[in-house]
């Protein structure tokens, strides 16, 4: 039997384990990124590891998040990442050069490679060819020791891309629709693969909105086969010598299949507050809009950017409506600057932003009470945003700005002939925003300001746990749910104890203070819990409250890990229905957990008397960790 893309390169990388649906492998990474708002923990647990030297291909610490530099929290994180870049051999992207995301897509990644970064959106990747996961920041920091990336085996999806997009249909309806028929779970357990005829009518940016939104689907990752496409896309930035092409076999194996009928596709737009809550924007109707938000990871390219300004030339925005744009990186910026079209954007109205994350991690921008924003980004998670009450919705380049102009929610197609982008034959290179690492690393000194503190570190499994349900929550819980981000808090990831104060405010503004008052104790969660970012914090913390357990009907893969590498148990309820019987501050016991855990049988659970089963469905590594009380005890343990 053939293999597909993503086998080929798991096959590849494999170094421990079989590739059998389901069973845990470990992975040989060849590159790692991470970035400032999840970068500073992960060099902290790199430094505790003790390597000298990172053994990756190519590792780069990115400043795209946290770069509002109000007090001089954000400044010393900066200067403590870009010290332990310096000193430990990795790249060092600094504030300005652009979105991790994008310019890894333009000045580093190589088809057939491996890469993990700590955050979630690291399947951008898969546009170029590569086998690309969003991980916890300890996995990052473990891949750059020379450790193994350990993930369940996935299964396989194919999505066939049929005909060829029509004038004001974009990648990002591709996405869009693609979630619209897998919802946000479907993805779970899986890396999906785009096929088909289509995919040679989509640029290599086109490719990136779709494998960056991949996320979204729950997915392990997404890749598109490496191809003319994408070798002409390398060499235009100065890189084709890193190309090789890929693809599936014929006779290769998927699990599941789906289709999208480019011919047909219609611009669509993901109403509040879920990514896959899709429907046509022509049957959401003329909504008034207050904001357009154009960038992000996902639509920031020079390829959107160009898009844009060819709707925006000429045109003013509506007086209702603010626009900003984010270019996604450097590169991009400067090449619009030269040709003019930087201009054409100023001059309809628009507000120029950072080339960094900004408004989709709720870094400004936040919109007016019950304001209707529209955004080109990937999530639109009630109060991302930074205004709890505020309207999201996810839409293309072609949505928002046709959006702008006209004050009210637009199907482009109104608006007559579509403008014609060509990707250009060579990109303006520049790299002198990206320090290398020192010749010299021993005369380095690691700068560590006041407002980093050390991580937490949890205890060895005890036999048994009695303690209380701190928290009771509904489905489809984020990561944002746990820990917000924005620009009053993301400046405080270095500081887990201040940190810890605003976990989970936005759903259970005393949760914080009944953690402290109970001593911690366990979190009953819904399904698919902990989707979205790939914060470790939103594991981190509730460790540092105390919190032992999250018993929970299914859990999205990247938190359930980053809850494994804390030592806090990621239990599934083995009949759902028990959920329902279940309450905020119940009695809960869990009698033989030591014992349970060790055999990999069902974990006994009681509440109030009641006794039913939970399953912790973990490798045996991971049950090592979890008895040693998380990844970083059982490294120290097997170390000796």
């Amino acid at each position: 039997m053939g293999m597909t893309i993503a086998e080929k390169i798991l096959k590849a990388h494999l170094v421990d384990g079989k590739m059998e649906k389901g069973a845990e492998i470990g992975l040989k990474i060849d590159q790692t990124l991470t970035q400032d708002a999840t970068g500073t923990m992960a060099y902290l647990q790199f430094e505790a590891m003790g390597v000298d030297q990172v053994k990756t291909e190519r590792s780069v610490a990115y400043i795209d998040h946290n770069t509002l530099q109000s007090g001089f929290e954000n400044a010393d994180d900066h200067k403590y990442i870009g010290t332990v870049a310096k000193k430990h051999g990795i790249y060092y992207s600094k504030a300005g050069n652009g979105i991790c995301h994008q310019v890894h897509l333009e000045r580093f990644g190589a088809p057939g490679k491996t890469l993990i970064g700590s955050d979630s959106h690291t399947p951008t990747g898969g546009g170029i060819g590569m086998l690309a996961f969003g991980a916890g920041g300890l996995d990052v920091a473990v891949a750059m020791g020379g450790g193994a990336y350990y993930i369940p085996m996935p299964k396989m999806v194919r999505v066939n891309l049929t005909g060829k997009l029509q004038p004001w249909v974009a990648a990002k309806d591709i996405i869009l629709d693609v979630l619209r028929q897998m919802t946000v779970k479907g993805g779970v357990g899986k890396i999906v693969e785009y096929a088909g005829e289509g995919v040679a009518t989509l640029s290599v940016p086109e490719r990136a909105t779709i494998t960056n939104m991949g996320a979204e689907l729950g997915a392990t990752t997404s890749v598109f086969p490496s191809d003319e496409v994408t070798k002409a896309f390398l060499e235009a930035q100065g890189r084709g010598d890193v190309y090789i092409p890929l693809s599936s076999d014929p006779d290769a194996h998927y699990d599941e299949e789906y289709t999208v009928d480019l011919n047909t596709l219609a611009p669509l737009a993901a109403m509040p507050h879920m990514p896959d809550n899709v429907k046509p924007v022509a049957e959401i109707g003329a909504i008034p809009v207050n904001q357009c938000c154009i960038g992000s990871c996902t639509n920031s390219s020079y390829y959107d950017m160009m898009k844009v300004a060819a709707i925006l030339k000429g045109k003013t925005v509506h007086p209702d409506v603010s626009l900003t744009i984010s270019p996604g990186s450097r590169q991009v910026f400067d090449m619009m600057a030269k040709n003019g079209a930087l201009s054409d954007i100023i001059a309809a109205g628009a507000r120029i932003l950072e080339c960094a994350c900004g408004p989709c991690i709720g870094m400004g921008q936040s919109p007016e009470s019950a304001g209707v924003s529209l955004r080109t980004f990937n999530r639109n998670f009630e109060g991302r945003s930074g205004t709890q009450d505020a309207q999201i919705y996810l839409v293309s380049p072609e949505v928002a700005a046709a959006s702008a102009l006209t004050g009210v929610l637009t199907d482009p197609r109104t608006l007559g002939e579509a403008p014609v982008i060509e990707m250009p034959e060579h990109f303006d290179i520049n790299d002198n925003l990206i320090v290398k690492p020192a010749e010299d690393p021993a005369s380095v000194e690691v700068r560590c300001g006041p407002n980093i503190k050390p991580f937490p570190l949890g205890a060895a499994l005890e036999a048994s746990y009695s303690g209380k349900i701190v928290l009771k929550t509904e489905d489809n819980i984020t990561t944002d749910h746990i820990l917000p981000a924005g620009a009053k808090l993301l400046p405080y990831r270095s500081n887990i104890p201040y940190y810890a104060n605003y976990c989970f405010i936005n759903v259970d503004p005393k949760f914080p203070a009944r953690c402290q008052e109970m001593g911690g104790g366990i979190i009953i969660g819904g399904a698919n819990y902990g989707q979205g970012s790939s914060r470790e914090h939103a594991a981190l913390v509730p460790l540092y409250l105390g919190v032992r357990a999250v018993l929970a009907k299914s859990f999205a893969r990247i938190h359930k890990a980053n809850l494994v590498n804390s030592g806090i148990l990621p239990l599934t309820f083995a009949d759902p229905a028990d959920y329902d019987k279940v309450s905020l501050n119940d009695s809960i016991q869990l009698p033989h957990i030591a014992d349970e855990i060790r055999a990999g049988s069902q974990v006994t659970v009681t509440v109030n008397g009641y006794t039913f089963k939970a399953d912790c469905e973990v490798s045996e590594r991971q049950r090592s960790a979890l008895l040693a009380g998380g990844t970083l005890n059982y490294a120290k343990q097997t170390a000796k």
